[in-house]
């Protein structure tokens, strides 16, 4: 192990995250140093580890502090820990994390190394590459010579609200240990084909590549005009178009994209905007969901094709979803289908006043082209072919309006996680009324509305990221006993 270091007390945020970084940076050094050694000479007569920093902090007061915002403070006095991994990923948000507890409650920040070991295969730097034949190089495995990721380390107890702490060990500061979050960082990376750095603060969902398409051709045209604001646009492969250029300038096109590929209109501060194809059916919105809250944006909405249930409806028509009915059934061991997943209000008036400006309606003619209601969510993509009685009627008793595979999933995920969430769906069909597209009507549609449907929600983003945080991020969405950091 490298030599143990001192824990230091510090009163000012940025050197906080700057000791930090020199710790991880250290232990990250050491186990790479190590396995470069096991790999070279075969080595395999001791084990090395190195562990995670922390940060860690106590409050003995009762003393409310600003209740109006939503995170920043310790709920009850106590002592508070958490472990930290990809500090330099992470900078902004733990600068102002950390700054909001030394504000709101007068007290420094203790900073120094964790009992929680660094996996080995969370210690590389994004992109390397381990050769295959190292593991032939060495006679013991490798989980004999180095600790390897713990699944027992990697739940979701905190943020469920179901974490006990054993008997002297402090309380979460964060919703995520440093483990879990690396864990999501090498999926995202995985399933994304772009780096986690890349991705912003404002997230869009969508079940077709028709919209991905749109946002990259928006997107490639922004920049070739300059940016228009945003710096950078990136693709799978990090594959990086900058401001004011027509082609990318680093990173490599894809021949193949990934299960679920993502796109990344930049901003310097990330509250740019990132889109991605999740596919179709609640296991995809999910598994997504669950990586990219790690990163802890500040909203992520859902934009893509439904069912339309009522016969007042015509395609093309957008539903605004205030409610859902959730038989997804991804998310039933971790929130429990009685939990109510509300609407937020921020949220909606975004995605309400961008209808408006894109459509050119307002008012009772809003009406027309777009109903406010309930969505149900169900993880069975031919449900019409079943006997129609049962799932006809609970969502007639339901007051449903549309039908999807991924949209209560996202939000319920959005719930679960204090992520912002909001929906917004377009209406490509009407199973109940024989409504369906006909060969040609199909392309027609999606040239005409996709466009449109993206724009409105790019613009609804943008209303979003002109919000304070601590506006956006509501206080609905937290529970009795909530940690510190956002």
């Amino acid at each position: 192990m490298p030599e143990r270091l001192q824990r230091r007390d510090l009163t000012d945020a940025a050197a906080a995250v700057k000791a930090l970084t020199d710790i991880y940076e250290r232990n990250t050094t050491f186990l790479r140093d190590a396995f470069e050694t096991v790999a070279t000479t075969g080595r395999s007569d001791r084990r090395w580890r190195a562990f995670y920093p922390d940060i860690r902090v106590a409050t003995s007061s009762f003393a409310q502090v600003d209740s109006r915002l939503a995170y920043g403070h310790m709920v009850m006095p106590g002592d508070y820990a958490t472990t930290i991994t990809r500090p330099d990923l992470f900078q902004d948000y733990l600068e102002d994390q950390i700054g909001l507890i030394m504000k709101n409650h007068g007290v420094p920040v203790s900073v120094g190394e964790s009992a929680t070991p660094i996996p080995l295969h969370f210690c590389f730097s994004e992109g390397s590459h381990v050769e295959a034949n190292v593991a032939e190089r060495v006679s013991r495995p490798l989980r004999d010579l180095f600790d390897v990721p713990d699944l027992n380390a990697t739940d979701d107890h905190i943020v469920n609200g179901t974490h006990e702490p054993a008997d002297g060990e402090p309380l979460p500061l964060a919703p995520f240990t440093a483990q879990r979050i690396d864990y999501s960082l090498h999926r995202l990376a995985h399933y994304t084909a772009t780096s986690p750095g890349h991705f912003q603060n404002f997230v869009l969902f969508t079940n077709y590549q028709f919209y991905i398409d749109e946002f990259a051709m928006f997107a490639r045209q922004l920049m070739a005009r300059g940016g228009g604001g945003y710096e950078a646009f990136v693709e799978p492969g990090n594959s990086v178009t900058l401001a004011g250029e027509r082609d990318p300038s680093s990173g490599a096109a894809l021949a193949r994209l990934p299960q679920m590929p993502a796109y990344h209109l930049k901003k310097g501060d990330h509250s740019g905007i990132t889109m991605v194809n999740i596919g179709v059916g609640p296991s995809n919105a999910k598994t997504i969901t669950d990586h990219i809250a790690v990163l802890r944006p500040h909203a992520w909405l859902m934009l893509g094709h439904c069912a339309g249930l009522r016969n007042s409806q015509a395609l093309g028509d957008y539903v605004l979803a205030h409610a859902y009915v959730r038989e997804d059934h991804v998310l039933d061991d971790d929130l429990p289908v009685w939990v109510p997943i509300p609407a937020l209000a921020e949220v909606q008036v975004a995605l309400q006043e961008a209808v408006a400006e894109v459509t050119g309606l307002s008012g009772y003619e809003l009406k027309k082209i777009m109903r406010t209601g309930t969505v149900a969510t169900i993880d069975n993509r031919n449900w019409e072919l079943r006997e129609q009685r049962g799932p006809v009627q609970r969502l007639s008793v339901s007051r449903a309006i549309a039908l999807d595979m991924e949209s209560a999933t996202i939000a319920a995920n959005g719930f679960r996680f204090r992520v912002p969430y909001g929906t917004l769906l377009c209406v490509s069909d009407k199973p109940l009324h024989g409504e369906l597209k006909l060969p040609g009507m199909a392309t027609e549609f999606y040239k005409r509305q996709v466009a449109q449907h993206l724009d409105i929600g790019i613009r609804a983003m943008e209303k979003l990221a002109a919000m304070p945080p601590e506006r956006l991020h509501s206080r609905k969405l937290r529970s009795f006993t909530e940690t510190a950091f956002q």
